[in-house]
């Protein structure tokens, strides 16, 4: 027999808005917004950090001597760190608070980043890119704790559609910022001036992120409004001594986490090609010089920013006209995933400007999916102590794409004399997969019962 747990993922969506009191309007009503747009900026930092690497490789190789299969390696190095990390920042997000492990993460990978720019050759490459990995575990379970707390249920796709748009932002910015510091100065330049950035950013996020019960400049009308729609604003001990008992380990014990874990997997192998082999793509498949690189290699990106966006307007939008969670998270996901295996299609297509085009689509399809996977620990946690925890182990399984993505890439482009057939045939697979994954593994996006 099986009991459940009352937590803000239940809370009604209210898509006539009967239930809620009227939307805030007017300045300094919006506050909730501004912690989303700062959760951006620190994903933003994140991602702009991990891809420095990716943009500075080919000028790295020829100082540092590194084959295909050593820089795919190096590349995957990464993720080693960076995916057995979020078990335990996922939970010590739960346990001491969005802001401290957030703030202590991001002084971490900052310093690894700068470390990048002093190595001397792969073993202190690598060795850097693992530290860098273990600090920016805490990136993607912060963010969607910190939107669970902060904005009900029917804003809260698109608000995790607008953190997670850091990502994108991050990757795209990467690529003129550092082609341009390789340019004018040297790659070890562009390490180091990317991890004081995120120095500026640790300023920022320690002065101005509060949580609800304590924000100064949070009104009364807009913590009525984000309470009434599921928001669970302050975790207190007596909510806490209450709520039943589910040990992080039990959270394996569910097919739904399964199912979320293995689709986010598939979706994100695909989306690390983009992160990690996409600049090498261009150049070395489609003939690319470097300023080339810098101009053109950003459209996936940014098309990407409107993917996610319109993922997250389309989720909350069908929420307020009354579909169920289910309904609208399957929707979402099953539709971008499958819609992103056009990637597998580039390799029949004979000009570059048509195979960006492919892969601007693949990319935006990805991330309209994104926002509904970023939702669905707030959607599936038996109790609110629960969601930083699930989306730790959410992104755990994703990473672990991105320690065998690189790798395999690595490999087959070897293998195949550098031809980037197989590689995009593999992703445009998996795309399927999960998409499958979604629709069939996952049954209902609800609260896990309590078992």
């Amino acid at each position: 027999m099986t009991t459940r747990s009352v937590t803000e993922s239940e809370a009604p969506a209210a898509p006539s808005g009967a239930s809620l009191p009227a939307r805030p309007r007017g300045r300094g009503k919006n506050v909730r917004w501004g912690i989303a747009v700062l959760c951006f900026g620190g994903l933003a930092v994140n991602y702009l950090d991990r891809s420095t690497l990716s943009v500075a490789l080919p000028s790295m190789s020829d100082d540092l001597h590194i084959g295909p299969e050593t820089q795919g390696f190096i590349l995957s190095a990464f993720f080693f760190t960076y995916a057995l990390c979020q078990l335990p920042a996922g939970a010590l997000l739960d346990k001491y608070g969005v802001k401290r492990v957030f703030a202590i993460g991001a002084i971490w990978w900052s310093v690894a980043t700068v470390g990048m720019g002093l190595v001397r050759g792969v073993g202190s490459l690598v060795g850097a890119r693992m530290l860098l990995g273990a600090g920016e575990a805490a990136g993607y379970p912060a963010p969607a704790k910190a939107v669970s707390r902060w904005f009900p249920r029917h804003e809260r796709t698109l608000a995790n559609s607008v953190w997670d748009n850091g990502a994108r932002v991050g990757t795209a910015i990467a690529l003129p910022l550092v082609t341009m510091l390789v340019s004018a100065f040297h790659w070890r330049v562009a390490f180091i001036a990317c991890g004081l950035l995120g120095v500026l950013w640790i300023i920022g996020w320690w002065r101005l992120y509060h949580e609800p019960a304590d924000h100064p400049k949070l009104t009364t009308e807009e913590r009525a409004y984000i309470e009434a729609g599921g928001a669970h604003t302050d975790e207190t001990a007596a909510q806490e001594a209450d709520a039943p008992k589910v040990r992080w380990r039990d959270l394996f014990r569910y097919r739904t986490v399964w199912g979320m874990m293995l689709g986010f997997f598939c979706l994100n192998y695909v989306i690390y090609f983009f992160i990690t082999w996409f600049p090498s793509y261009l150049v070395d498949e489609r003939g690319f010089d470097l300023l080339k690189l810098g101009f053109f290699g950003t459209v996936p990106g940014l098309v990407a920013i409107f993917g996610s966006l319109l993922g997250g307007f389309t989720a909350d939008r069908l929420l307020r006209k009354g579909w169920s969670t289910t309904r609208v998270r399957k929707t979402c996901l099953v539709s971008g995933t499958l819609c992103s295996s056009v990637i597998a299609l580039t390799v029949v297509v004979p000009t570059a400007s048509g195979a960006l085009a492919l892969l601007s689509l693949s990319y935006a399809s990805l991330t309209f999916s994104t926002a509904s996977v970023a939702s669905l620990p707030a959607d599936v946690a038996p109790t609110a102590g629960h969601v930083a925890s699930l989306a730790g182990i959410q992104n755990f399984a994703s990473n672990v794409a991105g320690i065998l993505g690189p790798i395999v890439t690595g490999f087959l482009l070897a293998s195949s004399g550098g031809s980037y057939l197989v590689p995009l045939l593999v992703s445009g697979a998996l795309s399927v997969v999960g998409a499958l994954t979604y629709a069939f593994v996952i049954k209902r996006v609800e609260p896990l019962p309590v078992r």
